[in-house]
């Protein structure tokens, strides 16, 4: 019989936070710490690390630069087993298309998905090898819907959710579950530019069927559900956190 009482539990899993210096990642770590998971908080930002490192019980801060492919295989091999891995490391560059220049392509295309195909490699294969183990990264509504100056960044999100996809349907028959988050717009270090812009922040809050832009700590139930056996049988999918964003179609209200 299911113990309901600790669906959510994570006593003795080992999870792997990455970008968990701030925002999503940080609010992620505490969580899985919170339910009882022993949490390496990895950040290229090391001091940014120790700082998330010492808001809580079963913390480990760790520095790893994804953008160094090595560097991940070493953290994979080095960190022993792992049972969570999490990522949310991403940039953008908001220009148009015809602005854009292939430095710029390429440096966001080398975070938010070359990066992480690094980490689902580094970290899956052994996952895969022991049978068992929870992969979540994390996608955007701009995988699916999209505006003027997103190009770039929306193509590397909708490619990280056919990529995570295919893990699922690879590492599946090992027991190796595989899933995307698709946030919002949320209050984090990426879109302070938006926020620095009244008139656009309220545009983007009136968006959603809530009304309002979400907090780091509003992702963080999705992470403990995709990590714990609460999503036994959920694999492949994208779980929209969002406020109704991708629900509501079009900015006006028709009259009654």
């Amino acid at each position: 019989m299911t113990d309901y009482a600790n669906l959510f539990r994570l006593d003795g899993k080992h999870a792997v936070v990455v970008g968990a210096g701030s925002g999503i990642g940080r609010e992620s770590a505490l969580a899985l710490a919170a339910q009882g998971a022993r949490v390496t908080v990895a950040d290229r930002d090391l001091a940014a690390a120790s700082e998330t490192a010492a808001l809580g019980d079963r913390l480990t801060a760790y520095g790893l630069d994804v953008l160094d492919e090595q560097a991940v295989m070493t953290a994979a091999r080095d960190l022993g087993e792992v049972d969570v891995l999490v990522f949310t490391a991403a940039t953008n560059v908001r220009k148009r298309i015809l602005d854009y220049t292939g430095e710029e392509f390429d440096r966001v295309v080398a975070l938010n998905l070359r990066a992480s195909f690094d980490l689902i490699r580094a970290f899956g294969g052994p996952m895969a090898a022991r049978g068992r183990g929870s992969i979540v990264g994390f996608s955007s509504i701009r995988a699916t819907t999209v505006e003027p100056g997103q190009a770039v960044y929306a193509a590397t999100k909708a490619g990280l959710v056919q990529l995570l996809r295919t893990a699922a349907a690879e590492f599946g028959p090992n027991g190796v579950r595989v899933n995307a988050i698709a946030p919002g717009v949320v209050e984090t270090p990426l879109t302070v530019q938006i926020k620095a812009n009244q008139a656009w922040y309220d545009a983007y809050a009136q968006k959603g069927a809530l009304g309002r832009w979400a907090t780091p700590d509003e992702l963080a139930g999705a992470v403990v559900y995709l990590a714990s056996d609460a999503s036994s049988f959920v694999t492949g999918s994208v779980l929209h956190v969002d406020g109704g964003w991708t629900a509501v179609d079009g900015r006006f209200d028709p009259p009654n």
